[in-house]
């Protein structure tokens, strides 16, 4: 059966010393439920980052690159075709052209027809630029047999990644992953855009201390000017937002709000309509992030890199036009996907309950966008779902997103290692994966899955919890709260944006946009009423809404021609008694 969702707030916790004095008291709440122990934690300044030393690899990985680039060198960036990979593609590209590497290319393997990562068939395209070096960006842990058809070409890899690397690393000549046992580097979860910069930082170091700038090369670069890249490809990505993953992005924000983004970036957020002076992770994760891995879904992914390379605004605004235009096409490709997934969903239900693994496939369904069809339906279902797509004839390429609690990727490892042969191919993290098996054995793998999940999960873990930061009060239920909440993060994966519930009464409603509802509650005990925007749930009021619910939300600041006014978010909403 569908599982009903609830909303549990979140123990209380004594808020941490040393914290501004005029912090709201609100703010002080949600601190200590995310385990703040200081104000040290809320510090954001690049001092804060630990130093490229403590990342296993990268000094190694800048010698070789500083050979290149004084040698001259051909140095091949190979990426990704998401948005993670694409702005990790964009800063290497911009990055080692900074510093004096002359002959820097990037190639993006179509995911349709090479697949993932470095492959011996993308290593035999690639030898037509004769690259002298290749630079995995965001993939590469898990290409064995790729690093091996390089090596046999005399090509030279130096892989960074950070993605969780399976039994038998690849023999580059250098591997960049903080998730390797003996990375050493404070943070597990960079993104690999943020690899690959911790990468960039080494290699600037080690130029310096050759006295390569000024006298024999350019002028030393200003990294932190990438850091806008760095910000949206960890959003994007959804990796936790540690310590070390805030101030990157805080930093990337900061600098895309003094209205220092590079051209692609401020095209992206102009497209989607959204201000630069005031974006935030909401705007990198939900409106640029969707439209850069557009490109890779049903194109090219070449488009949103070079979008990010442009120097000219009007180039960029150009490329910023077409990912927009492939962003309407893939939500209506996704759309039509998920009225297909939920009729496949009532047929499976209406002979007992889910499975607690998921595993759903369709021979129309485009491979590019299964990744999005299994992301919406974990978050109704509140379990794993791997959606499958066809691949080459004879094999499906899956695409899968987790919960709390079921490290997706050790899942696959687990049904590999007892079901040999079942799996073509895996990879991931703990959040999303991505597999290849024979169409034929798609019933024994989903049954494995479904077994191997049930090991992580127990039936309340999928009851479809909300949790919530506990109730404002009226009187705090004005704009200038939500503004030190904006202020507050940078939110995300991990650190979640304070989500809050109260008991309205509901005053109006109405739906506008065909889909969301707009909404006028008032708090009990209040005699005021708020805005508050419901996206998505025109359907559901449509079935029945009460005149007095409950309701959890985000408080929000709605903006429309420069005035600003308290907005509710909510999320999800039920009856109060």
């Amino acid at each position: 059966m569908m599982p009903a969702t609830r909303i549990v707030r979140r123990p209380l916790e004594a808020p941490p010393d040393g914290l501004p004095a005029d912090l709201h008291p609100v703010l002080r709440r949600v601190y200590a439920a995310r385990r703040i122990a200081g104000p040290s934690d809320l510090d954001h300044s690049l001092a804060c980052l630990p130093s490229p030393d403590r990342l296993a690899g990268a000094a190694e990985a800048a010698g070789r690159l500083a050979r290149a680039i004084r040698a001259d060198e051909r140095v091949l960036i190979l990426g990704d075709f998401d948005a993670d990979g694409a702005t990790s593609s964009a800063l290497a590209v911009r990055a080692l052209r900074a510093m004096g590497a002359r002959q820097v290319s990037y190639l993006v393997p179509n995911r349709f027809r090479f697949g993932y990562g470095l492959t011996p068939e993308i290593v035999a395209a690639a030898r037509g630029r004769s690259p002298d070096l290749i630079v995995t960006v965001d993939n590469g842990v898990a290409s064995v047999a790729g690093v091996a058809a390089a090596n046999a070409c005399g090509i030279d890899v130096i892989v960074t990644d950070h993605h969780l690397p399976g039994r038998e690393l690849p023999a580059a000549a250098v591997i960049v992953n903080p998730n390797l046992p003996d990375a050493g580097f404070p943070s597990r979860a960079l993104a690999g855009v943020g690899v690959i910069f911790y990468v960039m930082l080494a290699l600037r170091a080690q130029l310096r201390c050759e006295g390569w700038f000024g006298r024999q090369g350019p002028a030393e670069p200003n990294l932190a000017a990438l850091l806008d890249l760095v910000a949206l490809g960890t959003v994007a990505d959804v990796v936790p937002l540690d310590r070390v993953n805030r101030v990157l992005v805080a930093q990337g924000l900061e600098r895309i709000c003094g209205g220092r983004a590079c051209p692609g970036v401020a095209a992206l957020l102009e497209v989607a309509g959204r201000d630069p002076r005031r974006a935030t992770t909401t705007d990198l994760g939900f409106f640029v992030g969707p439209r850069l891995n557009a490109a890779g879904r049903l194109e090219d992914m070449a488009i949103g890199i070079e979008c990010l390379l442009a120097d000219d605004p009007d180039r960029a605004r150009e490329l910023a036009g077409t990912l927009d235009g492939l962003n309407r096409e893939r939500r209506a490709i996704e759309e039509a996907m998920q009225g297909q997934a939920l009729a496949m969903l009532g047929d499976i239900d209406t002979g007992g309950d889910l499975p607690v693994g998921l595993c759903l496939y369709e021979p129309t369904w485009h491979q590019g966008v299964v990744g999005l069809v299994a992301s919406r339906l974990k978050e109704r279902l509140h379990r794993p779902v791997i959606a499958f797509a066809p691949g080459e004839p004879g094999w499906l390429k899956g695409s899968g997103r987790s919960v709390p609690g079921v490290h997706i990727r050790d899942a696959l490892d687990a049904v590999a290692t007892g079901h040999p042969g079942l799996l073509e191919r895996f990879g991931g993290h703990a959040m999303a994966a991505g597999l290849t098996l024979r169409e034929t054995d798609l019933p024994a793998f989903a049954a494995a899955f479904d077994a191997e999940v049930q090991r992580w999960l127990a039936p309340e873990d999928i009851a479809g919890i909300i949790h919530s930061d506990g109730e404002v009060d009226a009187g705090d239920l004005r704009l200038g709260l939500a503004e030190a909440i904006r202020a507050g993060g940078p939110w995300g994966q991990g650190f979640p944006e304070p989500l809050f519930d109260n008991a309205f009464d509901v005053l109006d409603r109405r739906v506008v946009g065909g889909r969301h509802l707009r909404l006028t509650l008032r708090p009990l005990g209040s005699q005021r009423g708020v805005e508050a925007i419901a996206f998505n749930q025109a359907e559901q009021a449509a079935a029945g809404m009460p005149a007095r619910l409950r309701a959890a939300y985000h408080l929000d600041v709605n903006e429309y021609r420069g005035d600003a006014r308290l907005q509710l978010r909510v999320t999800h909403w039920e009856a109060e008694p």
